[in-house]
């Protein structure tokens, strides 16, 4: 006599084996493939905070920068000859060389130590802070600007006076002297800022940190159970 055949158990029914235990004290469960996202990431970079920080910091730098620029224009700029008349004694002021191209090139000196400036402070912020930033950027081109206008001011208060009439009957008439430096392309004054803002930018393009790809191209992960070859 043959014993009874069991029927075997319903689908649904799962062995006790096989059952979900919970992890034991002081063990982590295991990442689950399926878990959800919950919206969060690492933190990227030192912080909103110090970023600003940072930022400040470059901005009051490079202002200060300008110091040594209006020191360079004053010194490296071309001076404009001026000669000095009495008619009917009233003292007139003209160009000692008329077709002389001086007062360009105190705008050209200006504009070409600017962009100088730009190029060195943008090179320099790169290699200190590689992960860029838009604080960073924007330190760059206020620092610029203010520092542009304080190479202005300086500039002017160190050349020849202001006032030129003064000026004229101090040395007399008929002698040259040399009129105040003055900057008729007020244009100049950005030429640092976007200097410095094009030179950071294609330093980032080129050589700045790249983020990881967020999926992988090809293929899944190794470990993925729904990908397991068939045997």
């Amino acid at each position: 006599m043959t014993a009874p055949l069991t029927p075997p158990p319903p689908p649904h029914e799962q062995s006790s084996q096989h059952s979900w235990q919970p992890p034991a004290a002081g063990q982590a469960a295991p990442a689950s493939h399926d878990a959800v996202w919950d919206g969060t990431y690492g933190q990227d970079g030192p912080g909103m905070k110090t970023e600003l920080r940072e930022a400040s910091v470059i901005t009051v730098v490079v202002a200060i920068a300008g110091a040594l620029l209006g020191v360079l224009w004053w010194w490296l700029a071309p001076h404009v000859p001026l000669v000095a008349d009495v008619v009917d004694k009233r003292w007139i002021v003209y160009l000692s060389d008329s077709e002389g191209e001086q007062a360009i090139g105190v705008d050209g000196t200006f504009t070409l130590l600017a962009l100088g400036f730009g190029v060195v402070s943008a090179l320099v912020v790169f290699l200190l802070r590689r992960r860029g930033g838009v604080p960073l950027v924007v330190a760059l081109g206020v620092g610029g600007v203010l520092g542009s206008l304080l190479a202005w001011r300086i500039g002017v208060w160190l050349g020849p006076a202001e006032d030129v009439v003064a000026h004229a009957k101090a040395v007399g008439k008929g002698v040259v002297f040399d009129a105040p430096l003055k900057l008729g392309a007020k244009g100049a004054l950005l030429a640092w800022s976007l200097a410095a803002l094009v030179v950071h930018l294609g330093l980032m393009a080129l050589f700045g940190p790249r983020d990881p790809e967020p999926y992988p191209e090809q293929g899944t992960a190794p470990n993925d159970p729904y990908e397991a070859p068939l045997r």
